[in-house]
């Protein structure tokens, strides 16, 4: 009895140790992928508009010169797929992000991020018509009709499918990639319609004899870079100066290029960007 009664106390010491030694070990730094993300790098993202390396040759400059102006390390990191930036986005892994108004205004509203600087023109989204087309005169006239623009998220294809409250009148989407192929492929017939930025009509048609601008969308603050809560308002205030400044030059020549910036950003404030949010009401997963 004796024996044992000293054999179990023994096993109930050695327990009591074990579980000790793993609590001990619990109470050491964690080296898990979630803690190094947590004290990892600043993470730097954009809509994956483009392939990871013309991505790569846009934007990694810029995360390489803020690097430097913040002496903290900035990477940027391409998103793969429309689906990953916004699951990405709504659970704050992204610091810094450019992209559209209508994100730019959501992420204030909802994640804390503040907007910093901006393309300096502002955005108006123009529907239009071949020139030809007579019957067409009112936006009314092409509920139904073939349309030639990007896929949603787009803001411009948001704009337009905002025009249309009942799900039956809508248009008929027909997925093209770039203003350019979106002006085409309404000249070709390939599409009754399009809508596009007014700026790129006018350089496509500079003479307004082509096409014929059936309605105005209202007037947008342009594409915008934010930063989120995780980077400090010190932090934040560096980022704007420094991408707004001549020394920026450099680091966001391909960025402007793409975008037509022209020499610099522009700084920006978040009222501007109150309200443009309502775009992604419809869209699945922000509401």
């Amino acid at each position: 009895m004796q024996i044992r009664l000293r054999a179990t106390l023994i096993t109930a010491a050695s327990a009591l140790i074990t579980s000790a030694a793993v609590a001990a070990q619990g109470d050491q730094p964690s080296t898990s992928p979630m803690k190094a993300f947590d004290n990892g790098p600043i993470v730097f993202s954009a809509p994956p508009r483009e392939s990871v390396s013309v991505g790569e040759k846009k934007y990694g400059p810029v995360a390489k010169y803020l690097s430097q102006v913040l002496g903290k390390q900035v990477v940027y990191k391409h998103p793969g797929t429309w689906g990953v930036y916004r699951a990405e986005m709504l659970k704050g892994n992204y610091d810094i992000l450019f992209d559209g108004p209508h994100f730019n205004s959501y992420r204030v509203e909802k994640l804390g991020h503040n907007i910093l600087v901006k393309i300096p023109k502002q955005h108006e989204f123009v529907v239009f018509v071949k020139s030809d087309k007579k019957k067409y005169s009112r936006l009314e006239d092409l509920a139904g009709r073939t349309f030639c623009t990007h896929a949603p998220p787009n803001l411009g294809t948001l704009t337009l499918l905002s025009q249309f409250s009942n799900p039956a009148r809508q248009p008929a989407i027909v997925n093209t990639k770039g203003w350019d192929n979106i002006y085409k492929g309404v000249m070709s017939g390939r599409c009754v319609a399009g809508i596009i930025p007014i700026l790129n009509l006018n350089k496509l048609d500079p003479q307004g004899r082509n096409a014929r601008i059936v309605f105005h969308a209202e007037t947008l603050p342009n594409q915008a870079f934010s930063a989120g809560p995780r980077i400090s308002p010190e932090d934040q205030k560096k980022i704007a100066e420094a991408l707004s400044s001549p020394a920026a030059a450099q680091a966001t020549a391909s960025l402007r290029s793409a975008y037509k910036v022209g020499k610099a950003f522009a700084k920006a404030s978040n009222p501007e960007y109150v309200g443009v949010s309502k775009f992604l009401k419809n869209e699945w997963g922000y509401y």
